[in-house]
């Protein structure tokens, strides 16, 4: 397969798997959600579905570059397995927040995710410097995110 069919079929999988979170979560817009008391810098909400169909995006290319060129580097393994880690966190945490409607164990779910991305990085950095920097706005925005939960957690 070439790279750049890896590339669009990670893309792919990669939206598609964010999209499964946002439905097993539920109505994100729901009386519980509107409820909570949250912080001046809340995004409105219509900025977290485009800004995650492009994070979703570069996080599947990223990937992709790995998965294109993994025979070649020696502990290809451990960056696929930290990026499998920290995808399954990521999809977690959309169900556990609005779902379960439980901001605390959310965050506790993205800090770890947050360590994680840095470590997915960090593997991602000693084969493809392209894939370690496509990662990087995904890392900003959790870590954004991470403030917000954790600001929601003590608003409320």
């Amino acid at each position: 397969m070439s790279l750049p069919i890896k590339i669009l079929f990670c893309i792919v999988i990669c939206v598609a798997l964010g999209s499964l979170s946002g439905v097993v979560a539920g109505n994100t817009t729901g009386i519980w959600y509107q409820a909570l008391n949250k912080p001046w810098f809340q995004p409105p909400s219509w900025v977290f579905a485009p800004a995650w169909t492009l994070l979703y995006t570069m996080i599947g290319a990223a990937y992709g570059l790995i998965w294109h060129h993994h025979e070649e580097f020696k502990n290809a393994g451990k960056a696929i397995s930290l990026f499998v880690i920290q995808l399954v966190l990521n999809l977690l945490w959309t169900p556990i927040f609005f779902r379960m409607e439980n901001p605390i164990l959310a965050l506790v779910v993205i800090a770890v995710l947050w360590i994680f991305i840095v470590w997915t990085i960090r593997a991602f950095s000693l084969h493809s410097k392209r894939a370690a920097y496509l990662l990087i706005p995904y890392l900003l925005w959790v870590t954004f995110a991470t403030v917000l939960n954790g600001s929601i957690v003590l608003l409320n």
